[in-house]
């Protein structure tokens, strides 16, 4: 079922898209549809009334959506044009891979968005959309560009008569007060902004500084700051949006002191010259945004100086010396080259955009009060069509209008005299009938007769209702709906409202003069159309959308006559002849009257005589106005004026000099905040609402008089029915009569079952309940897009209702196809001591609770009075319906949270929970104490100031109380059946029945009971809070003894026995504490009064809930106990579980880490998946389930076998299935009935057929073991025992069995098949128990794999990674430390243990005398070649020789090494120890915790360690450090034992040496190195230990036995003889050593010749010369010496004897 309003056929046919830039943008919105079939109000329906959530847009094609959706939620983010992914974007904005990523960004210009969605709606739904961008304070399209570049924009003047708002501009005067307008008709200055050339600043950013200041994050107009405003704009350019500011009255916080209308013109101007054309004539200042400018640019705006409007440039321009520059003309100043006053020309290049923005709002104050003029938004349309622009108010807009003005003509006497003439049927008649009726009920109920007299009244009043004829209003009315333009019918229906809205906003404003609009409508500066305004039709309005029609402003005028409406007699004493001029003339005096505040000096020559104010304008019905102001007559109802207006005789306008700041006139009044005022009841006031109401009377009436109705009226519940399903609520109750009209509420019900399939029918009643304050209507247009008859005053009581088509997803979940919304308004409206009304208010409020399915009471916070009635009122109705065993479900809605709105919901929230058929659950009675618990709405009312920011938490208020009320009527759907309509009506007729006979024990006029009542709930409240307070203490204690049996947590004889001890104690406890409410409940009945009088009423009631609790708590504390102890159990065996999973995990991790560690091989995640699955296998095949109930498998393995068999052919052997299930002890066996006899027969001579038997018997055993393997494979897998299993088992038999050629009978398949199923009853039986032991707890267990899986791999990751780095570390740090620490003292050891074995190393001569000896034993040429030659090496050679040979003889090496090992790993063993940081299972900085403990081994163990390794990133790594440490000990004792093996070996001389820092060679010879001093004639080394003067050597060296070198000093000073081998006997001493007068030649050498033993010292070298002269010749390259023949016969003892 569609609620659309359906189309209506154009004149012309809409043009297909064009291939254009502007298209793609509309296509790429996936708009491309509603171009020929735009969108309309009941669009909405299908994207927002239902919707429960807002969320980000997916695709392009979903931002229209989603804009309308945040739009009708009010939301400051509606206007985004994000989308959470790229995909239908264009490749080249975005990569493939970036697509698939959900990032949100916008894909098109949000301007272009909004201007596409406008293009795509129809009339209405752009009055909509208009309406509550308004409210979200967005700009709102003036000028809509056309998709087609080559056509017309579409001026928008219908959408902006919905635009309703009020505002406190800035006054001294003591009678300033709040006034009231809308946006299309109300006077005042319009600001226009343009831009010619590029400009650096943002011009929307300078704008929307100017509507909310510098502080506020109100981004009325759009910037390229936003999400997508850097993007281009394709559809936009051209557009002109209009903001509308308003001032609140705050000094201190407004920028501007009036009313100003800014629009905003997309795109340069020169581009969009009608645009900017249409802004200079109509606006009252047009500020240019003005960069470097080409000659047209310029010329255009040299145009200006001809234009009807004030000008403001903003030099925006780069250089100062551009020629282009608008400032650059040839020396010339612009204020004087363009005739602009001085100030008009704003130097905006180096300011941003705040401080522009606060210059330009001084320039704009600087022009009021008087040189502004004021315009309206309707005059700017007429300029739109004279322009060429296509204006959408077409000629059926304008028809509807004129028809309107026929309906109410008239109204200019007065509503109340209006009232009477034109809607007779809704007078005392009415009324009285109603009373009279009840009258008559109610003593038919009593059994009483019926008073005559009471007969005759009603008779009386019948024959004057039948005289009725239809007034020319209703003819007009009805006719004008009967229409079949539904298109018509509804501007019909809006301008109705809108000229009523126009008298309540004229009411509100309050009479003025008019003398201001007539000075604004004569004023020099006003261009000649608005003159002509007063000639054509202009309408102020409110009212919904409009999408630009085909018709333009010539055809319209073809079509309408010129209406003479709104034009002013100049003669004196004239009366205007339309109250429309009032109401305009209302809006311009306040504007006026606003500017007029600075001066009072009189404009010449603008006298205006005796104007005076039609009745229209004077009358006030305000609720808050005094009674002096008018008097109401008892005999009509009409109201007469008790005071004209002091000036009335002449009026005189008066224009203000601006002699004083609006700030300094501001500083004399005090800060005046806007309130809201209260929707008082008006009922003098006229709306819709009546019109509809006497439309229903007219065909009630035909009930009354039967045969008196015209063809017209019987089809006015046809028409009815239409309206209904289009949106138009109507009438189910009048609340002023107090009556409903059945006949005609029959009707239309009927019509509408008529319409609707049978089978949709299906109707749920919500209705909203509330007093005249609660804003019933907006709550229910919030959450649904309905419109209900609302206006700023209500001018009627009663119930009005909504039909609503359900969509197919919610008619399955309420079950239900309608949703019938029912809006309760008046109600508590005047004090109760009007008792008549207190009836009424009661009739209404037991009406509509009585037709509800889900109730929804909405509270506002308001005076205590309303407090108190809405409370006795609401709660006395639920009283009744209680009683006649009717009860909503009910919902609440507080519209804030003040303490009156609290106290009303928590009373009406526990009454509702009180008189529920059914509840909830335990904690059913918290929710209504804490208003948190309930829906807080503080919504964006229509007679709110658009100025003021909406709450933020609007939007998601609204989605949950909507979320909240589908929740109930899907409850409801579970509580009843839904009604059908004729269902609906006998609902009605039964409860309006029982209304009218008052068959209630509780009367309408009492409210005391329902007080009494509402207070006795409320303690009754406290007392259940306090009473589950008790019991959740108690339970705290019975969790505690639950838990405290740990170690017999899964003993299930001591937990049943526990928990039925428990359950008992809470029964006891839940009566004993509901017995005390009981005792409290029964003694409030008695000591009060009203209840006591009621109390058989109240005590069922009350004692049912009080029964009802005790079950319910008692069921719930029964069920909490059983659920923690069986999660007491769970969490045991959950437990145990994870231990036992820990227990084989860690075998299983250590295997691993042993593996990685011996094979250096890194394991796969696949690797490691594998081998978790083995051990979660294992853990869950060996791990003890709780026991518990479980199935015998047995019967379904029987059941399966059966049916095989039978399918095969084999029932005859069905009582062989008898033995499943029963132990078999031996296996599978082969006999002769398993084969045929024909079979044994040929092999009877086949040793008795032992073969075939063999052969079956394999077959058998082949066949149990793939069984064995079947079962193993599904035993392995976590699942269940399934029947697939015995069916796959037996397939796989059969097919066995089939391929094998043995001749074997059916029964050997049959005995076969039974011996496997009854094996694997009992395997899989194994298998179901496991499984069925716990299934929750598996199912937990089963859940938890993944991340036992991921822990599994993380721990072995990281304990893997640990042991390397320990390893690692142990390699690079902690080892080369210990070889150092060990090898370190070996040297010295080595050397000392050598020194003390070997004397000869105990002076330089010692050991220069060894060699000496060695030498000559040794008697080897070469070592006496190289003793000469190189002492030094030779000395250092026998040292090493020495050590060699002294570290391969010695066993200490070993020991020493192993002493040494010990100490260091001790050492470092508590180096590491002191390193507490990182405590179990805490991931730690690894690398720090390692440097401390080399910096505490070096500091405590006076050990060298070297940290180098630490420098890099290596050891940068997380881990646990009690697990790192015991790595780095485990590998430290694997180092030690290593080196312990490598240590006892072999030791290889050649490597240990060269492991030693401390060489023992060296050691040695520095022990014998003596000065290292040679004697410079020989170069024998001297001998003396160090601390001498004078150097001595052992044995010079004489010439033979060194080289031959002729310049040498021993050369020189030796003898002849010993290189010619001539010389004597007496010189041969001398002539055999070389250094005889060494001492002579150098006092610092002492030669040893000198000695008593000199002789036997020269032995020695005579002997070694003797014994190699020829060798030492042959090396030298000489002649061999003359050898004594006493030296040739010395022998080797006579040399060593000479060194003793």
């Amino acid at each position: 079922m569609s609620l659309k309003v359906p189309k209506r056929p154009s004149s012309k046919k809409k043009k297909s898209l064009k291939a254009n830039a502007q298209t793609e943008v509309f296509r790429k919105l996936g708009l491309e549809t509603y171009w020929t079939t735009p969108l309309d109000p009941a669009s909405m329906l299908d994207i927002s009334t239902w919707t429960l959530k807002s969320e980000t847009a997916l695709n392009p094609e979903e931002l229209p959506k989603s804009f309308l959706q945040r739009l009708w939620l009010l939301r400051k983010d509606a206007r985004s044009a994000c989308c959470k992914t790229l995909q239908n974007v264009g490749s080249d904005e975005k990569s493939p891979g970036e697509n698939s990523r959900e990032e949100i960004q916008a894909v098109v210009n949000p301007l272009d968005l909004v201007t596409a969605v406008f293009l795509s709606s129809n009339t209405f739904l752009q009055q909509e959309m208009t309406m509550r961008m308004m409210q979200c304070q967005f700009a709102v399209p003036l000028v809509l560009p056309n998709i087609d570049p080559d056509e017309p924009s579409h001026f928008l003047l219908w959408p902006l008569r919905s635009v309703v708002s009020r505002w406190l501009a800035h006054s001294v005067n003591d009678n300033n007060q709040v006034q009231e307008g809308d946006l299309a008709s109300t006077y005042m200055p319009m600001v226009s902004c343009i831009k010619l050339g590029h400009c650096g600043i943002s011009k929307s950013q300078v704008l929307n500084r100017i509507m909310s200041g510098p502080r506020s994050d109100s981004e009325t107009f759009l910037h390229k700051g936003l999400d997508g405003g850097q993007l281009p704009r394709r559809l936009s350019n051209g557009l002109v949006e209009l903001g509308w500011y308003l001032p609140s009255g705050d000094i201190q916080k407004d920028n501007l002191p009036v009313p100003m209308a800014i629009s905003n013109l997309r795109g340069d101007a020169s581009a969009h010259e009608n645009c900017f054309n249409l802004l200079c004539q109509a606006s009252s200042v047009v500020v240019v945004f003005c960069g470097d400018l080409r000659e047209k640019e310029r010329q255009l705006l040299l145009s200006c100086k001809v234009m009807p409007c004030k000008l403001i440039v903003i030099d925006l321009s780069d250089s100062e010396m551009n020629e282009n520059r608008v400032v650059g003309f040839v020396g010339q100043n612009p204020e004087e080259l363009m005739g602009l006053p001085g100030g008009s020309v704003i130097s905006g290049k180096a300011l941003n955009e705040n401080e522009l923005a606060n210059k330009l709002c001084n320039s704009l104050k600087n022009l009021l009060p008087d040189q502004l003029k004021l315009v309206t938004l309707e005059a700017a349309g007429q300029l739109a069509v004279e322009i060429g622009l296509n204006v959408d108010e077409g000629a059926v807009c304008k028809k509807a209008m004129i028809t309107v003005d026929e309906v109410l003509k008239g109204l200019d006497e007065g509503s109340s005299e209006f009232k009477m003439k034109q809607l007779p049927l809704q007078g005392p008649l009415w009324s009285r009938l109603s009373q009279l009726e009840k009258e008559e009920s109610k003593q038919k109920r009593e059994g009483k007769e019926i008073d005559l007299q009471l007969q005759q009244e009603k008779k009386d009043v019948l024959v004057e209702l039948r005289s009725y004829k239809m007034t020319p209003a209703m003819k007009i009315f009805t006719d004008s709906l009967f229409t079949a333009d539904k298109v018509g019918r509804t501007y019909f229906l809006n301008w109705v409202k809108l000229k009523l809205s126009l008298m309540q906003t004229a009411i509100h404003n309050g009479p003025r003069e008019l003398s201001a609009y007539l000075h604004v409508e004569n004023t020099d500066e006003t261009p000649e159309h608005l003159d002509q305004q007063e000639h054509c039709v202009n309408e102020n309005s409110e009212g919904s959308d409009s999408f630009c029609t085909d018709s333009t402003f010539e055809e319209e005028m073809d079509v309408l006559p010129q209406s003479t409406e709104f034009q002013v007699s100049e003669e004196e004493s004239t009366e205007m002849s339309q109250d429309k001029e009032g109401f305009q003339s209302t809006h311009n005096s306040v504007i006026m009257q606003e500017l007029d505040v600075a001066s009072n000096e009189k404009v010449p020559n603008e006298n205006i005589e005796n104007i005076k104010t039609t009745p229209g304008c004077n009358e006030q019905i305000p609720s808050s106005c005094s009674e002096s102001q008018f008097c109401q007559s008892e005999e009509n109802g009409t109201v007469s004026h008790d005071r004209k207006q002091p000036d009335e005789p002449e009026a005189t306008l008066a224009m203000p000099e601006a002699d004083s700041s609006f700030k300094e006139q501001a500083s004399l009044e005090a800060s005046f905040e806007l309130q809201l005022e209260p929707f008082d009841l008006d009922p003098s006031s006229l709306g819709l609402e009546h019109f509809l109401r006497e439309m229903g009377l007219i065909f009630e009436l035909t009930h009354v008089n039967p045969g008196s109705g015209s063809q017209n009226v019987l089809r006015l519940p046809s028409l009815a029915a239409d309206l209904l399903l289009c949106g138009v609520p109507l009438e189910l109750m009048d609340g002023d009569a107090n009556n409903i009209p059945a006949c005609w509420l029959n009707c239309v019900f009927a019509e509408l079952k008529r319409r609707l399939p049978k089978e949709q029918c299906r109707t749920r009643v919500l209705t909203n309940l509330g007093g005249h304050h609660a804003r019933n209507a907006e709550t229910l247009s919030a959450l649904f897009g309905v419109k209900y008859h609302e206006g700023k005053t209500r001018s009627s009581r009663g119930m009005h209702m909504l039909l609503l088509c359900l969509p197919h997803n919610l008619r399955e979940d309420m079950e239900c196809d309608f949703l019938l919304l029912l809006d309760v308004e008046g109600l508590c409206s005047v004090p109760k001591d009007n008792e008549n009304v207190l009836v009424h208010d009661s009739t209404m409020a037991t009406l509509a609770i009585g037709l509800s399915d889900v109730l929804l009471h909405n509270i506002s916070s308001h005076g205590d009075y309303e407090l108190e009635t809405n409370i006795a009122i609401i709660v006395s109705a639920l009283l009744r319906n209680k009683e006649c065993g009717s009860m909503p479900i009910c919902e609440l809605l507080v519209q804030d949270v003040g303490i009156n709105s609290i106290l009303q919901a928590s009373q009406l929230g526990r009454t509702s929970e009180m008189l529920q058929l059914e509840s909830d659950g335990i904690g059913t009675g918290n929710a209504a104490l804490d208003p948190s618990g309930t829906a807080c709405i503080s919504g964006p009312w229509l007679n709110a100031t658009l100025s003021e920011p909406l709450d933020p938490q609007y939007s998601e208020a609204v989605l949950q109380l909507k979320g909240t009320i589908f929740k109930a009527l899907k409850k409801s759907a579970a509580k009843s059946e839904a009604s059908s309509l004729p269902d609906l009506m006998k609902r009605l007729s039964d409860v309006w029945n029982m209304i009218k006979g008052e068959s209630f024990s509780i009367d309408l006029q009492n409210t005391d009971i329902a007080l009494a009542f509402s207070l006795l709930c409320t303690k009754l409240s406290k007392w259940n809070i306090s009473f589950l307070e008790n019991m959740e203490l108690w339970l705290i204690g019975a969790t505690k003894k639950i838990y405290a049996t740990k170690v017999k947590a899964l003993d299930a004889t001591v937990q049943n026995e526990l928990l039925s001890k428990l359950k008992g104690e809470a029964t006891e406890e839940v009566k004993a504490q509901v017995g005390k409410i009981k005792s409290e409940v029964q003694a409030c009945l008695m000591e009060n009064e009203p209840l006591k009088s009621n109390a058989e009423t109240f005590r069922p009631i009350l004692t049912t809930n009080m029964c009802n609790l005790q079950d319910r708590v008692t069921e719930e504390i029964v069920q909490k106990l059983e659920t923690i102890s069986e999660s007491h159990c769970s969490s045991t065996q959950l437990e145990n579980f994870q231990g036992l999973l820990e227990q084989e995990q860690e075998s299983v991790l250590q295997a691993l880490l042993e593996k990685s560690r011996s094979t250096k091989v890194l394991f796969l995640d696949t690797e490691l998946e594998e081998e978790f699955d083995t051990v979660w296998t294992k853990a869950l095949s060996i791990f003890d389930f709780r026991p518990s109930e479980a199935d015998d498998i047995t019967a379904r393995v029987i059941g399966i076998l059966r049916e095989n068999l039978n399918n095969r052919g084999l029932h005859k052997h069905i009582k062989k299935l008898d033995s499943i299930g029963k132990n078999q002890t031996n296996g599978f066996q082969v006999y002769d009935e398993h084969f045929g006899y024909r079979s044994r027969l040929k092999h009877m001579f086949e040793d008795n057929n032992r073969v075939q038997r063999v052969k079956a018997q394999e077959l058998a055993c082949n066949i149990i073991e793939e069984y064995h393997q079947f079962v193993e494979n599904k035993c392995s897998l976590l699942a269940d025992f399934s029947d697939s299993y015995i069916t796959e088992l037996l397939e796989s038999v059969e097919k066995a069995l089939a391929d094998n050629s043995l001749e074997i009978r059916s029964v050997f398949e049959v005995d076969l098949k039974v011996y496997l199923c009854n094996a694997a009853s009992h395997d899989f039986q194994e298998l179901h128990d496991r499984f069925a032991k716990d299934r929750e707890l598996l199912t937990c267990i089963s859940a938890t794999k993944s991340m036992h899986s991921a822990e599994f791999m993380y721990n072995f990751r990281k304990r893997d990674q640990c042991q390397r780095l320990a390893q690692t570390f142990t390699s690079m740090v902690f080892k080369p430390t210990v070889l150092d620490y060990v090898n370190r003292p070996l040297g010295t050891n080595t050397a000392e243990e050598i020194l003390s074995k070997n004397q000869e190393y105990q002076s330089p001569q010692a050991i220069h005398q060894s060699l000496l000896e060695e030498l000559i034993k040794d008697d080897n040429f070469e070592s006496f070649l190289e003793y000469l030659t190189s002492f030094d090496n030779f000395r250092r050679r026998k040292i090493q020789e020495t050590v060699e040979a002294h570290l391969s003889e010695s066993t200490n090496i070993s020991i020493w090494r192993q002493q040494q090992l010990g100490e260091i790993v001790g050492k470092i063993s508590a180096a590491v120890s002191q390193t507490t940081e990182g405590g179990s299972g805490v991931l730690t900085d690894a690398k720090p915790l390692l440097e401390m403990a080399c910096l505490t081994l070096e500091r405590d163990g006076d050990v060298v360690v070297n940290r180098a390794s630490l420098n890099g990133p290596l050891f940068s790594f997380t881990t646990e450090w009690d697990c790192f440490v015991k790595y780095l000990m485990e590998f430290l004792a694997i180092m030690r034992l290593n080196l312990v093996q490598e240590f006892s070996q072999k030791v290889d001389i050649s490597q240990l040496l060269d492991s030693l820092s401390i060489q023992p060679q060296e050691c040695l010879f520095d022990k014998v190195r003596g000065c290292d001093k040679k004697c410079p004639l020989c170069q024998a080394p001297c001998d003396e230990d160090a601390g001498h003067e004078v150097h001595k050597a052992l044995l010079h060296r004489p010439i033979g036995m060194l080289p031959y070198d002729p310049s040498s000093v021993s050369y020189i000073g030796g003898p002849v003889s010993m290189t010619n081998g001539n010389s004597d006997h007496n010189k041969d001493h001398q002539d055999s050593i070389t250094c005889n007068n060494l001492h002579g030649l150098y006092p610092d050498w002492i030669s040893s010749t000198y000695d008593q033993n000199n002789q036997k010292t020269s032995d020695y070298w005579r002997y070694v010369l003797a014994r190699f002269n020829e060798k030492f010749a042959q090396e030298f390259e000489r002649d061999p010496a003359e050898i004594p023949v006493e030296w040739m016969k010395l022998t080797q003892e006579d040399a060593l004897a000479c060194l003793k």
